[in-house]
């Protein structure tokens, strides 16, 4: 049944430049058809959403914001967005039309590919998928469903290997950093093909866009994806708890470095997969030049045989002859000429023979030279020695792969307790091994020294702690413990070394842990006597430790204890006592022979009493007592005679 017959759409000029010709795919959220620009009188992919998700303004906002992502993407390989607009009020983008079919067709069609097939068309897939890495952006649902496959230039639906390969649907990437989850908590990719870490925790980067290839590429071997079954969520999770298979397990033949291409693509953790769809090329062009080479090899080697047996029929269907006739000879054919008898016809010249078998000669030599030419630069010619980057700078392998024309990639870095950082500590391939001219080089450059900060652990229990301590990747060692006041029993009071240090991957820090309160009570004794301050602490167990000090308090009372009153303390603990030595004392003022009431004043000023005694209060000191320039306690009383 013709679906498109009842499509009201079919017919319609949208925008005044795109008249719709007929419905390619209809999916959940939008439907594709093509189009004629009647401007530029071309034939284009319309893809316009379906009017029950305009209301979505999350899913509206991101199909109108695909065309703006595409547009980054300016790359052979990527279906090239050219419009975008709305149609009574329902968005659409303009895009080029491939024509061809998908690679999901193609597999239903054909079941698997050969293995030089796969590879031809997952480099394309990979070039695509990295030039949006460089962007800064990650596809995050690639799948045979979105690669469509175009008719090869050369000809022959069946010729994949020069066929044309473009990805689309890239309008569902998102920054490198972003979730990988919709607003309605559902994952944004097919789970055959699904990353571990998108199901697991919804983050998604360029690695996951290479699991998503690898197993892309399984499936073009095998015929079959990695992991299946009726329930969704379940075959997410068997990506997150299984290996995927070598491909050679299921399709005997499959070539090693396909299997062990499949496997690195593949791992469940992303940091031992490639670091980008641009690595994994480079190892995809690494491992089809191999099958190539082995295919041309064959191939031209079945050339020269088929070129020799040519040779020899040919020489076999030149009828002998004799020498020229005497006034056909050359000069230098005289001396061994033979008879030449006129009975024979149809006979020709000895010399014709001779250059026809030099030709002969010569056409084959041209081909095994052909072949050697052809098998060297296809095995040899190609390559080059990669160059040692190994303890360069990263500034300095980025000059050098400028300089001689290398592609350079960096992967994840690795701590180095000798090799500083930022640089080169490996690199693949490695030095020296066979590199093709202008190939990417991946180098792994160094962190610097693995450190790790001791966490803060005051007051943390201790099974929390030791918990820390292991997620920090150090050891754990209990120290003496100690009573605390302010600490519970069981709670970390300190470390050593302390907090934000930083130390070596397993080095020991050692735990002071609470005992709890101390079991004896410090007294409060400021303002007793010391002596009865000695006989209470002895009898609770402790110590006095006495220091003393002026004060203006009594001498001999305690003025000031450490630790406070109501503190714990253990059995002999010390406690420091303040004693007071008494107020300092003052020197009497000699007053002798001055005026009695300027004599007052100034022993008052110096913190005395004063007693007047004599005939005469207005008078002159002749007297004093304490005399003067004695020292007294403060506010002693000084008598003085006034006569």
């Amino acid at each position: 049944m013709d679906t498109t017959v009842a499509d009201t759409l079919i017919g319609t000029t949208i925008d005044g430049r795109y008249r719709i010709t007929g419905r390619v795919a209809r999916g959940g959220m939008a439907t594709v058809y093509t189009a004629v620009d009647q401007r530029l009188e071309r034939t284009v992919a319309l893809k316009i959403i379906h009017p029950s998700q305009a209301t979505n303004v999350h899913f509206v906002d991101r199909f109108t914001d695909e065309a703006k992502t595409i547009a980054r993407l300016t790359h052979p390989n990527v279906v090239a967005v050219y419009d975008q607009g709305r149609h009574v009020g329902l968005p659409y983008l303009v895009m080029e039309y491939v024509q061809g079919s998908t690679l999901r067709d193609l597999l239903n069609e054909r079941r698997r590919l050969s293995p030089v097939e796969a590879c031809a068309i997952l480099e394309q897939m990979l070039a695509a998928i990295a030039a949006a890495h460089r962007a800064g952006l990650v596809h995050r649902d690639v799948k045979p469903e979105n690669v469509l496959v175009a008719a090869a230039p050369s000809g022959g639906a069946a010729n994949l290997v020069d066929a044309v390969v473009k990805v689309a649907d890239f309008g569902l990437a998102r920054a490198v950093e972003a979730s990988s989850v919709d607003e309605s908590g559902q994952l944004m990719a097919t789970v055959a093909y699904v990353a571990p870490e998108l199901v697991t925790d919804g983050h998604a980067d360029a690695r996951t866009d290479v699991y998503s290839a690898g197993i892309v590429l399984y499936e073009m071997l095998t015929g079959r994806v990695p992991f299946d079954g009726e329930d969704p969520v379940a075959v997410a999770w068997q990506h997150v708890d299984n290996d995927v298979p070598l491909p050679s397990q299921t399709v005997k033949g499959v070539p090693k470095a396909l299997d062990d291409l499949v496997a690195w693509a593949t791992r469940r953790d992303p940091g031992a997969r490639p670091t980008d769809a641009g690595a994994m090329l480079s190892a995809v062009q690494s491992v089809r030049d191999d099958l190539g080479a082995q295919n041309v090899q064959t191939a031209l080697l079945r050339q020269v045989a088929q070129t020799r047996h040519a040779a020899a029929d040919a020489t076999a269907m030149v009828p002998a002859v004799t020498d020229r006739p005497s006034w056909a000879r050359l000069p230098e054919q005289s001396r061994n000429a033979q008879t030449y008898r006129r009975g024979d016809p149809g006979l020709r010249p000895a010399g014709g023979i001779d250059r026809r078998r030099i030709f002969l000669s010569a056409a084959i030599a041209v081909m095994v030279l052909v072949v050697v030419g052809s098998t060297w630069w296809v095995t040899l010619g190609r390559y080059t020695e990669t160059p040692t980057l190994v303890n360069m700078t990263k500034e300095q392998a980025q000059l050098y792969a400028r300089q001689h024309n290398f592609e350079l990639l960096t992967a994840d870095g690795t701590y180095s307790e000798t090799i500083p950082k930022d640089t080169v500590v490996s690199q693949k391939p490695g030095p020296q091994e066979r590199i093709v001219k202008g190939g990417a080089i991946t180098i792994t450059l160094s962190l610097g020294p693995e450190r790790f900060e001791v966490p803060d652990l005051a007051g943390v229990e201790v099974a929390s702690a030791k918990t820390e301590l292991a997620q920090a990747h150090l050891q754990y060692k209990e120290g003496a413990g100690q009573y605390s006041d302010t600490v519970p029993e069981g709670s970390v009071i300190s470390t050593n070394p302390a907090k934000g240090t930083e130390l070596k991957k397993g080095e020991t820090v050692t735990v002071v842990v609470s005992k709890g309160r101390a079991p004896i009570q410090v007294p409060n004794l400021v303002g007793m006597n010391i002596n009865a301050a000695r006989n209470q602490l002895q009898s609770l167990g402790l110590t006095a430790v006495e220091r003393y000090k002026d004060s203006d308090q009594p001498a001999d009372n305690v003025i000031a204890q450490s630790p406070k009153p109501g503190t714990g303390a253990a059995n002999d603990a010390e406690i420091t006592l303040d004693v007071s030595k008494g107020p300092p004392l003052v020197t009497v003022p000699d007053v002798s022979n001055q005026q009695c009431q300027q004599a007052q004043q100034t022993l008052q000023q110096a913190g005395l009493q004063v007693q007047i005694v004599g005939f005469n209060p207005n008078g002159f000191v002749r007297g004093q007592n304490p005399p003067g320039n004695t020292q007294v306690q403060p506010n002693s009383q000084v008598v003085i005679q006034c006569f």
